[in-house]
């Protein structure tokens, strides 16, 4: 992942292209290139891609990242206060499962979601999906995770981990 470092050595490699360009539109005018309106296009997209790249190294970038977290995909979102994860249907342990469900609830908080005037609560569920038998899939919650929208750092979430569906998992085989 970019550093807002990164970032800031980009803005001056890409000024620095930026004022080349412009050295070349002056050129284009004083001896009348045929391409000097192009190059004066060329030289406002570098001004706006400067600014882009000197925007991006004043916010810091950061990510938190949850040791222990399973790899999850989103499965469902509706931009307000609920959504789903899937995990792999494999053994997962409950320290695993908790750590995966803070982890979706740092990576999906947004103080613009939708649900933020009404109950102010981010539900995040994380499912799997089994078969118990050849040709039958069962859509399996393994436990949620209940976070605020109003505050970055939650530390008053609220996480349920159901047992009694980790133990319906497919143990792995010796």
């Amino acid at each position: 992942m970019f550093t807002t470092d990164d970032f800031l050595q980009y803005t001056q490699w890409s000024g620095i292209a930026t004022l080349a360009f412009a050295g070349l539109v002056i050129l284009a005018f004083v001896f009348k290139w045929g391409i000097r309106f192009r190059l004066v296009g060329a030289t406002g997209f570098m001004l706006v891609v400067t600014g882009g790249l000197f925007a991006l190294s004043l916010a810091p970038l950061t990510r938190t990242v949850i040791p222990d977290a399973l790899r999850y995909s989103l499965v469902y979102d509706n931009g307000g206060p609920q959504t789903v994860i899937a995990l792999p249907p494999a053994e997962i342990t409950p320290s695993q499962l908790e750590a995966t469900l803070r982890q979706a609830a740092s990576d999906l908080y947004s103080y613009g979601r939708l649900g933020a005037l009404s109950d102010n609560q981010l539900t995040v569920r994380a499912r799997t999906i089994i078969h118990p038998e050849k040709g039958v899939s069962v859509p399996l919650y393994l436990g949620q995770v209940r976070r605020s929208l109003a505050k970055r750092e939650d530390q008053q979430m609220a996480i349920e981990i159901y047992e009694d569906k980790l133990a319906q998992l497919p143990q792995p085989t010796a």
